[in-house]
């Protein structure tokens, strides 16, 4: 990157004025240290420009880390040149490869580094949290007390009764953040995405959504299930149908996902038969209804799916370890496909949807309990 020839005519009409103010600093060397870079071969580095930080400490900030040359000639140059009045608050990937005049230009653009902030379809706030930590935007236990903070979900449009937490309503999305934007802002940011999507889905699928007689809350804990359950897109109908089927009936959904979100702070990778029967206001097995809230952050298409699921008589669905899976209507249709497919071992070698857990069995004799 070169200075303009603007700035070129600029700072050598200055000359004279320079000489005044200069205080010892030659004018000649003043001005070519306003144009040339400090290191032709320099690495690039991250500075932070905050709220209340003055000349001197940004000049030394750049001098530190070898921008710039000197930290001195850098503070008089913005003020004879009028520059400081300019400076915007951000993270900037600066060079000594700049020059002080391009220095000065980029850090009056306004132009923050951008943290990408990518949310998959089915993550859970624990994960999201942990992606902001890695990011270096805020704390994962910040992040955490906010999506639990019903003041905060208050603030943020929510209606009594509230959700337990934020969990559903973080919008699957790379996001592009600030270091400048707050953990509040880059939530709100999230949950005004969902909001979008919903709104258009409820437009949508008012038919349906009236139909189901399910409120927007339940909806979206659906949603995250069928999310949890399946990695093809083309089955969450038929996952859905599922669990409407069960719903319909008074059946106990028993989904492991719904379970292992009950304990996810203490999940060792594998489901005990303890775990299952021990209640949790998340655990199907135990609860007879759906969970008290979303499990997870489900899409779109699992949206859609909750609302609009495919007409079945499905009451079943087992894992062929390939992502998809097998759906029966009746317990003993069920029970041959678990024995097919998750416990016979040669079905699962080389498989890595999901692994058997030591409840296999046990599930099977439970599923009509």
């Amino acid at each position: 990157m070169r200075s303009s020839s603007s700035n070129r005519r600029w700072i050598f009409a200055l000359i004279p004025l320079l000489g005044v103010i200069a205080l010892g600093i030659p004018t000649v060397q003043l001005a070519r240290f306003g144009l040339e870079p400090a290191n032709s071969e320099g690495s690039t580095t991250t500075i932070f420009v905050g709220r209340g930080m003055g000349p001197t400490e940004l000049a030394l900030q750049l001098e530190k880390t070898q921008t710039i040359s000197s930290a001195k000639s850098f503070v008089l140059l913005g003020r004879v040149l009028r520059k400081w009045k300019n400076i915007k608050m951000g993270e900037y990937e600066v060079s000594p490869r700049m020059s002080p005049l391009e220095i000065f230009e980029l850090l009056g653009s306004g132009q923050s580094i951008q943290h990408p902030i990518t949310i998959r379809e089915g993550e859970n706030i624990f994960e999201i949290a942990d992606a902001i930590e890695r990011s270096g935007l805020t704390s994962r236990a910040r992040t955490l007390e906010l999506c639990r903070s019903p003041e905060f979900m208050s603030k943020l449009g929510f209606k009594a009764p509230l959700p337990p937490s934020l969990e559903g309503y973080l919008f699957p999305e790379t996001y592009h953040f600030t270091r400048l934007q707050s953990p509040e802002e880059m939530l709100a940011i999230m949950t005004r995405k969902y909001r979008s999507v919903w709104a258009d889905l409820q437009s949508k699928y008012s038919a349906q959504i009236e139909q189901l007689g399910l409120t927007e809350h339940q909806i979206v804990t659906l949603a995250s299930m069928i999310e949890k359950e399946t990695g093809a897109a083309e089955e969450r109908p038929m996952i859905s149908s599922v669990f409407h089927n069960r719903l319909q009936k008074k059946m106990r959904l028993q989904s492991d996902p719904t379970t292992i979100y009950g304990m996810w702070e203490n999940y060792q990778g594998n489901i005990r038969k303890q775990d299952l029967l021990t209640p949790t206001p998340f655990n199907t097995y135990t609860t007879p209804a759906l969970p008290i809230g979303p499990i997870a952050n489900p899409g779109r298409l699992a949206l859609e799916a909750a609302l609009n699921p495919s007409m079945s008589e499905f009451l079943f669905f087992v894992s062929q370890n390939d992502g998809r899976h097998v759906f029966t209507k009746s317990f003993e249709e069920h029970s041959q496909a678990v024995r097919k497919f998750q416990l016979d071992p040669k079905a699962r070698e080389g498989k890595s949807w999901r692994d058997l857990t030591k409840t296999a069995l046990e599930t099977i004799k439970r599923s009509e309990n």
